[in-house]
């Protein structure tokens, strides 16, 4: 029943969002189904994690080896709807999502219309991004600002991963997850951090 339900979600069709959000997709999974809502255009190597929103699909574009980590991509400006009624205008605010190569975009990230990020870049989780983020970057903050360079961070973080207790699991994973070295790798980070 559950690949049935998976079949259905990723297939596009009419009552395939039901379908999705009673099995768990993967984040790759998920990029597929929202290939078939609309997105302008997607590079290889996508991840999209479910619960992650995309008001505007038509006007985004992501690159190649992107994860969107349940993030809000924004392609309009909904005070439009007020300002109109209220001036009675016709006004419209519409800007295009560019999501250039190599980006990840963390956990509650908001993207704003009218942004283009990287290539090379990564923005962190609760971020509000309002104006681009230039390649090789880390941006963080509301609104969003340049913390680092992206070269600056792996140098930091690969130093950093060298200290740890439990640095030869992960010089032995296969993949960012293996399930074998797993239950290990939790058990060694529990008495790590708490003792």
């Amino acid at each position: 029943m559950k690949k049935l339900l998976k079949r259905w979600a990723l297939s596009g069709k009419r009552g395939s969002g039901i379908c999705a959000r009673l099995v768990m997709l993967s984040p790759e999974e998920n990029a597929q189904l929202w290939l078939t809502r609309g997105i302008y255009s997607m590079g290889e190597d996508v991840g999209i994690v479910p619960g992650t929103t995309i008001l505007d699909p038509k006007t985004v574009r992501i690159g190649n080896n992107v994860l969107l980590a349940n993030c809000t991509l924004i392609g309009h400006d909904g005070a439009v709807h007020i300002l109109n009624k209220t001036y009675g205008a016709k006004l419209d605010r519409v800007g295009k999502i560019d999501i250039k190569d190599n980006v990840f975009i963390g956990h509650q990230a908001i993207i704003m219309p009218g942004v283009t990020i990287g290539p090379k870049a990564i923005v962190a989780a609760g971020a509000i991004v309002t104006r681009d983020v230039e390649p090789n970057s880390v941006v963080a903050g509301v609104p969003a600002r340049k913390i680092s360079s992206m070269d600056e961070l792996y140098e930091k973080m690969k130093e950093e991963t060298q200290r740890l207790p439990w640095v030869n699991l992960i010089e032995q994973r296969a993949t960012a997850f293996d399930p074998l070295l797993e239950p290990e790798l939790t058990r060694q980070r529990i008495k790590h951090f708490f003792g």
